[in-house]
């Protein structure tokens, strides 16, 4: 992919205190949406589940796969934002919604795999939903922002030598979208991160200190050990008061993405906390810009 030059800075002066409410209707009439509940995409665990919410149109469709939070411990797929929903009832884009494995079950890679794996999926059954294939975005908040970038910036998974159909779809996209994701674990090193989840996806205690913790692993969680020149465009969100996801893991990731030549959109909302992780109209609305020029390009 040809790197995008266009990268900029937003700096948002909003109230610190965000509130998950609903977005405003689109102009565009809501339409109902075809739903299938609880799809599996693969099945060594009872978690690899997907819901799909299918726009109505005569044409096939973008699509935007959310990721939820919850410190890669908990969360579920129901709690879809209300803007990615509004979009999808407005006839712009469906969504798929997934669900992966805790940390309580597995540690990291397993969170990263279960969603690559969806991705694939969702491609293997593009025709089926009347989804574009070539039109995938990614998004979510917190843990959810950090399997976003992850699987946004990893290298295409794709196998093409598999039996399985599935591992033979590209798992890459075409847009990624971060609310208050985590980027880089060296950072543990340098600044304080009291939140025990940190810890927990790679399979430490609580309270491990940094140093004593794997520096191989360390990399192999961050998103940005993968980014390079054909990583798509990324919009991060983060509020520069958030002490749970420090803002200097968006604004690292902005510098090494602009660095590399990947356009990249960091949006500082001013005085929030770490609440711009539940994507409440006060900062998806730029969020909401993003996907539909992204999601419109061929």
């Amino acid at each position: 992919m040809k790197p995008l030059p266009h990268v900029f800075l937003s700096i948002l002066a909003i109230a610190w205190c965000v509130t998950v409410t609903s977005v405003p209707a689109q102009a565009e009439p809501a339409q109902p949406l075809t739903t299938h509940k609880d799809v599996a995409y693969d099945d060594e665990h009872q978690a690899q589940k997907l819901d799909v919410y299918l726009a109505k149109s005569d044409h096939p469709l973008p699509a935007m796969i959310y990721i939820h939070g919850g410190g890669w411990r908990g969360g579920s797929k129901n709690g879809v934002p209300a803007w990615l929903m509004e979009a999808a009832r407005a006839g712009e884009f469906s969504v798929i919604s997934v669900e992966y494995r805790f940390t309580d079950v597995a540690p990291h890679p397993a969170q990263v795999n279960d969603c690559l794996r969806a991705i694939q999926f969702v491609r293997q059954n593009a025709t089926a939903w009347n989804i574009d294939p070539q039109r995938l975005g990614v998004t979510g908040g917190s843990a959810g922002g950090h399997l976003t970038l992850w699987v946004a910036l990893h290298d295409d998974v794709s196998n093409a030598t598999s039996v399985d159909s599935v591992e033979r779809q590209s798992s890459r996209v075409k847009c990624a979208v971060s609310f208050a994701g985590p980027t880089d674990w060296s950072l543990l090193n340098e600044i304080k991160h009291l939140h025990p989840a940190y810890r927990q996806l790679l399979g430490y205690e609580p309270g491990t200190p940094a140093e004593e913790m794997d520096t191989a692993a360390k990399t192999d969680v961050s998103p940005i050990s993968f980014v390079s020149k054909d990583d798509p465009p990324v919009m991060q969100v983060h509020g520069d008061n958030d002490d749970i996801v420090p803002i200097e893991h968006a604004r690292r990731m902005h510098e090494r993405l602009e660095a590399t030549g990947i356009a990249s959109e960091l949006v500082v909302v001013k005085g929030a906390n770490h609440s711009v992780a539940g994507a409440g109209p006060q900062v998806s609305k730029p969020a909401s810009a993003f996907v539909r020029d992204q999601l419109s390009r061929p």
